[in-house]
């Protein structure tokens, strides 16, 4: 089998945010109206606000996730599923569901059974509407040398047959911290921890500055460098406000264990996608759960447990 190998040029380019883009324009006066008050801040502004062409002035003005109503909601989501529609020919309904009261998520992966085939990267390109020109994933699968467990020195290039006798394969996401780093960071509260452990990004509220992505250890955020491409048949119609509807360019974006079906009762899509059977999921909570009885019975392993981030990510060999 070959592996597809997803663009990942974000980790490599400068550390800048992008600010003769519309978003960042657009986000950038959300700080400065937070920060001055919104008289005060109208007041300062109004000789120099020029709303830029793709942006409406329901989006400009837009609050914060947590500060909308379910009312402000309804209407939010409308214009964006109306935009999509627009933009990209598809017919698209966008929810919100909330995390479940008492449910704690957490993931494994069975290193013994994972051959580096690429199949959970395919799915998550697909299922959370990432843009084609670049075969974006929020996934990336390492190859390693047998005896090696940093994954520093992991290869992400590899394009021959899976899998390599001398090699075992490590697909590295977000770990869903416990003590995020990226969302210490963040100077506007743009991403945040929910209750079932799942760590969020407020997309129309980001500013694009990357500083997440820097903090993480992980490398497991992604920044928009340009305006999703995805053919209108390609596009997921199932999507989610905090999760894979398409983002705008110049916000980050990360795994958000897709939660449109995690917190329906369904699978992630990688996991359904692999078919090796290396992927295990679900509430840590539950006794008689399947990551449950991995975290008892197997001898499993966080990657740089020494910095403190409390994945709820595991790994282990059988």
């Amino acid at each position: 089998m070959s592996n597809p190998v997803p663009s990942d040029h974000s980790n490599n380019a400068p550390l800048l945010p992008i600010l003769d883009q519309p978003s960042s324009r657009r986000t950038a006066f959300k700080v400065a109206g937070a920060a001055l008050g919104l008289a005060a801040f109208g007041k300062a502004v109004s000789p120099l606000m020029v709303i830029p062409e793709n942006v409406s002035v329901d989006e400009f003005l837009q609050q914060h996730y947590k500060e909308l109503s379910d009312d402000d909601k309804s209407k939010v989501f409308a214009r964006l599923e109306a935009e999509t529609k627009e933009h990209y020919g598809a017919n698209v309904t966008i929810s919100d569901p909330q995390a479940i009261p008492g449910v704690k998520f957490g993931y494994a992966i069975n290193l013994s059974k994972c051959n580096g085939n690429g199949a959970c990267m395919e799915a998550c390109n697909k299922e959370n509407n990432h843009h084609r020109g670049v075969d974006q994933s929020y996934i990336r699968v390492l190859e390693m040398s047998k005896g090696s467990l940093d994954m520093e020195h992991g290869s992400t290039t590899y394009d021959h047959t899976v899998p390599q006798d001398d090699k075992f394969y490590m697909p590295v996401q977000c770990q869903q911290c416990d003590n995020p780093p990226c969302v210490t960071v963040c100077p506007v509260e743009a991403t945040w921890k929910e209750d079932d452990g799942i760590v969020v990004v407020d997309y129309n509220w980001c500013i694009g500055c990357r500083y997440c992505e820097a903090a993480c250890p992980y490398h497991a955020r992604r920044f928009n460098w340009e305006q999703p491409e995805i053919p209108a048949e390609d596009v997921n119609p199932v999507q989610a406000y905090l999760s894979n509807r398409i983002r705008p360019q110049g916000t980050m974006e990360k795994c958000h264990y897709c939660l449109h079906r995690t917190r329906e009762g369904r699978a992630p899509a990688c996991l359904e996608a692999c078919p090796t059977g290396a992927r295990v999921f679900g509430d840590m909570n539950d006794p008689d759960s399947d990551i449950n009885y991995v975290l008892k019975n197997k001898r499993v392993f966080v990657l740089k447990e020494e910095l403190g981030t409390q994945p709820s990510f595991f790994y282990f060999f059988d």
